[in-house]
C-alpha cells in the first residue's frame, strides 16, 4: 500500500473544507501512529544456508540410483541434522488446522507440497522447490584436455 504524507493529507482535508478543529486531531493523531511505527525495528534477517532433503525411502543412497529430493534454507547457526524434525514440526501444525484435517500431509513429499510457508516459517524452515528435484552424482573432477604446447613443457 502506498505511503502518503501527512502534510498532503492536512492539505486534502483542508481542501474539502473539515473543520480546523477536527482537522488538528486527524493530524495529530496519524503524527502519533508515524512516530510509534518508527520506534518499532524490525529485527535483523535471519542468516540462512542451503541444505538438500534427499528422498531416500528403501535406504539406498549408496547404490547410486536416481533419488528425488527438496532444497530448502533454514538458520546458519542451527545443524543441517535439525532440519528433518523441522519438516514435520510444520507438517504437524499444518494437519492441526483445519485444511490439514481435510487434507492432512502425510508424508514429507506432501508437506513440501501442500503445506503453507507460513507453517514452515514459525519452524525457522524455508522450503526452496515445493517439487522434488532429481539429485545427481559427480566424482568432482573436470577432466584436462591435453594438447601439443602441453606435451612440449612435459605437463601431464
Amino acid at each position: 500500500m502506498p505511503k502518503i504524507d501527512v502534510n498532503q493529507v492536512a492539505d486534502i482535508l483542508k481542501r474539502n473544507e473539515v473543520e480546523p478543529s477536527i482537522l488538528k486531531q486527524i493530524v495529530a493523531e496519524m503524527q502519533a501512529v508515524l512516530e510509534a511505527e518508527a520506534g518499532e525495528e524490525k529485527p535483523p534477517p535471519v542468516k540462512k544456508q542451503w541444505c538438500i532433503m534427499i528422498s531416500d525411502p528403501e535406504g539406498r543412497l549408496p547404490e547410486g540410483e536416481d533419488f528425488a529430493g527438496w532444497v530448502l534454507q533454514i538458520p546458519e547457526s542451527e545443524s543441517v541434522m535439525t532440519t528433518e524434525e523441522r519438516v514435520r514440526r510444520a507438517a504437524y501444525e499444518f494437519n492441526a488446522t483445519k485444511r490439514g484435517r481435510l487434507l492432512p500431509a502425510t508424508t514429507v513429499g506432501e508437506a513440501m507440497e501442500n503445506v503453507a510457508a507460513k507453517h514452515f516459517k514459525e519452524a525457522d524452515c524455508w522450503v526452496k522447490t515445493k517439487t522434488p528435484v532429481l539429485m545427481l552424482k559427480t566424482d568432482n573432477k573436470i577432466p584436462i584436455e591435453k594438447t601439443e604446447k602441453d606435451a612440449r613443457w612435459g605437463r601431464t
